[in-house]
């Protein structure tokens, strides 16, 4: 176990169970040893609670991994999501988190508050938070927003990588500024204002710049990535500039770190064989440019090759002890773990 618990700003176990159908929530629970992630490995590796992502897949994005091993690419983005089409799929991930809380008997909670989360963290309960990365199952008229609110929908992404009716999204490019693209459409500005008015955190990763600005200047809630890193380390797409994480600073917000190589390494690479003293130059490049208060860990487990040092979920505490040897005490640990996660959460969700 770590040291201290760890709240997790994003994974994708949901997407890898989706295919289990109904044996999916029993798979996870008993730990099917697949991915990165199940509960016991989870309790293994001091992973105390994170926001779980409903993902809908793309039927025409097949396998780019090689495209990200060459020294320089530029992924084709997928076609639109038909909504239609994306509303059952997000409504069978969501089951699977509903199922899990059922099947653990009291292990697993889906949280809607802070209070929540800071209870389940004092309990050894899993505190999971429901959260959309894509907002194609949401129509442009928000009905679905009230629906899938009620349900505890708490964390909302505009978009995946791929554009929607509410934004466009970054592509998978290296070397390349995030700023590809057009802002917020309509929609998506009407989409933010709704988020704030329901308390609902408006997820900036996979957002591209203009997106990103436009959400900062029509948001009165914290600017939040919840699994990027710092483009001045890596100069990708998808990670954000040091003008955007001044934004995030000055709205006391909040990036979650990820663990995604390609997004960590100088080179744009996915590649395992990654040194973590890699991702500890992001760490310190977040702390140094939004604050002590302002970052924390975005794995992207079951959704990204990891460095071959972390391997899983229950690799999380030599992260911990690479961080400490790095040089960060034990308070600030703290925070990295889990505290700035739970603050940045209430601060926009309200007590």
């Amino acid at each position: 176990m770590t040291a201290f618990p760890i709240f997790d700003g994003h994974n994708d176990v949901l997407l890898r169970l989706l295919p289990k159908g109904g044996g999916a929530a029993r798979a996870f629970v008993a730990g099917d040893g697949e991915g990165h992630l199940d509960l016991p490995r989870m309790r293994k590796g001091g992973f105390a609670g994170g926001l779980f992502a409903v993902f809908l897949p793309s039927p025409d994005f097949g396998h780019v991994d090689h495209l990200m091993r060459q020294a320089t690419y530029d992924v084709p983005l997928p076609l639109p999501l038909d909504p239609a089409a994306a509303r059952p799929v997000a409504e069978a991930m969501a089951a699977i988190l509903f199922r899990i809380e059922r099947e653990a008997a009291g292990a697993v909670r889906i949280c809607r508050t802070a209070a929540e989360i800071r209870q389940s963290i004092r309990d050894g309960v899993l505190a999971t938070v429901l959260h959309f990365e894509g907002a194609e199952a949401i129509d442009t008229s928000l009905d679905a927003l009230e629906v899938w609110h009620a349900a505890g929908l708490r964390s909302l992404g505009l978009v995946w990588s791929r554009p929607t009716a509410f934004g466009h999204g970054v592509p998978f490019r290296y070397p390349s500024s995030p700023d590809t693209g057009d802002g917020l459409t309509e929609a998506g500005v009407r989409l933010v204002r709704a988020c704030n008015e329901k308390r609902i955190l408006v997820d900036l990763s996979h957002l591209n710049e203009k997106g990103f600005w436009d959400v900062a200047r029509i948001s009165d809630a914290p600017l939040v990535a919840t699994h990027s890193n710092a483009h001045a380390l890596s100069p990708h797409a998808r990670n954000l500039t040091d003008d955007q994480l001044a934004a995030i600073r000055e709205s006391r917000g909040m990036v979650g770190v990820n663990f995604a190589t390609s997004f960590i390494r100088p080179d744009g690479r996915m590649d395992a064989a990654t040194p973590l003293d890699q991702l500890l130059r992001h760490f310190d490049h977040l702390v140094e440019k939004v604050g002590i208060d302002g970052v924390g860990f975005g794995s992207d487990f079951d959704g990204a090759t990891v460095p071959d040092e972390i391997q899983d979920v229950t690799g999380l505490p030599a992260v911990v002890e690479a961080l400490r040897r790095h040089g960060w005490d034990e308070p600030s640990l703290r925070k990295l773990c889990w505290e700035n996660w739970v603050s940045v959460l209430e601060r926009t969700w309200g007590g």
